[in-house]
C-alpha cells in the first residue's frame, strides 16, 4: 500500500487510530485492545483484520485459536507517527 494511501486510510477512522495507538509500545491480545480502546469485540475484530490486510498490524501467532498477539508492523509505526503529526497540526487528539 502506498504511504499516502495508508496514511489517508488510517486518518479516516478513529478506531484505526485507537488500535495503532494502543499497539505502539507492546504486543497485545484483542481483549486487551478492547478494554484499552473501549471498542466492541466485533469492531475490534474487523479493525484488526483491516489493519492486517493493509500490512499495518501483524498477528505474531496466527495459528493460535485464542490469545492471538498483535503488534505494529514497521510500516504501521511510520504511519502512526505521520498520522499523529497531521492530527496535531489540525488540533485534534491522536
Amino acid at each position: 500500500m502506498a504511504k499516502q494511501s495508508a496514511l489517508s486510510y488510517v486518518l479516516r477512522a478513529k478506531n484505526r487510530m485507537k488500535v495503532l495507538n494502543a499497539l505502539e509500545n507492546d504486543r497485545k491480545i484483542s481483549a486487551q485492545l478492547e478494554k484499552e480502546t473501549g471498542m466492541y469485540k466485533s469492531h475490534m475484530n474487523r479493525t484488526l483484520k483491516e489493519l492486517q490486510e493493509k500490512k499495518l498490524v501483524i498477528c505474531i501467532n496466527p495459528k493460535d485459536r485464542s490469545f492471538k498477539f498483535y503488534e505494529l508492523s514497521h510500516e504501521g509505526k511510520k504511519i502512526l507517527v505521520q498520522a499523529r503529526k497531521i492530527l496535531e497540526q489540525l488540533g485534534r487528539n491522536a
